[in-house]
């Protein structure tokens, strides 16, 4: 099933190739309009992944080949020369600075024609095991590829899935790094949130503690003026404690002169 279904995806991808290739040839010298078709055509996406493509360059091609190339092809599509179409032109005209700047460098240029030798190589091995199927079956009809012009296209389709294995892998990491980076960042928000609440707790204990500390000294303030006040009240003076013992005996005094200068009623005489 697997297989059947690489095999719809291969015959696709040759009849789309087959019509490229087709398109290029009848517009030797294609059009502002042509070019940005051909650039932002649906399944550009694939092919624009190789800067060669993009530029319509063989991989063996100088660099001041390509330097002429891409300024032809920059004014082609350029959005100032294409003012009825200035959003698609802005894309296209993209595209091709991109696949210009990879084929600028030398690092990224060498990387890109690393990929076409290994198309090669792999297209070699792919043919030397048919030829080996068809030996062990007993035929000798050769293959397909040993067409020069089949052989080329196959290392082309050999070249845009390895261009395409690259970007998919390229996505992959980016979307790990991405995850990566936001775990990170989360930890550090956590990191930052408990720093902050251990603060608050910090903060919170220091200053309720200085409130037991006050509430203390104010508790014993308290106790030793309430000690102070009974002390006082519990011993008197002695002037007080005179005058105390002295005011009953005054009162007795009192009593006892009231009783003696009681003076009965006079008796007066009887009339008849």
């Amino acid at each position: 099933m697997a297989h059947g279904g690489r095999g719809h995806e291969e015959q696709t991808f040759n009849e789309f190739y087959t019509e490229v290739k087709e398109i290029e040839k009848r517009d030797s010298v294609l059009t502002s309009k042509q070019q940005i078709e051909r650039l932002l055509r649906p399944g550009a996406t694939y092919f624009n992944l190789n800067p060669f493509e993009v530029l319509q360059l063989d991989s063996d091609t100088p660099l001041e080949v390509i330097k002429k190339k891409y300024r032809s092809l920059s004014i082609l599509v350029h959005p100032d020369k294409n003012p009825d179409n200035i959003e698609r032109a802005q894309q296209a005209f993209e595209i091709i600075s991109k696949a210009y700047k990879t084929l600028e460098n030398e690092v990224t240029r060498k990387k890109c024609l690393e990929v076409y030798e290994e198309a090669k190589d792999r297209t070699d091995m792919m043919i030397a095991e048919k030829k080996k199927k068809l030996k062990k079956e007993g035929k000798h009809d050769g293959v397909p590829e040993d067409d020069p012009s089949k052989y080329k296209h196959a290392i082309y389709v050999m070249v845009m899935k390895l261009f395409a294995d690259i970007e998919r892998r390229r996505q992959q990491l980016e979307v790990r790094d991405m995850e990566e980076r936001k775990r990170k960042r989360e930890a550090e928000i956590e990191e930052e949130e408990q720093r902050d609440l251990q603060k608050e707790w910090q903060k919170n204990f220091e200053e309720s503690r200085q409130n037991r500390v006050n509430s203390w000294h104010t508790f014993q303030a308290g106790s030793s003026t309430s000690t102070s006040s009974s002390s006082s009240s519990a011993a008197p003076s002695p002037a007080s404690g005179f005058n105390a013992a002295a005011a009953p005996v005054k009162s007795k005094k009192s009593k006892k002169a009231k009783y003696t200068s009681f003076n009965p009623p006079k008796i007066k005489p009887e009339t008849r």
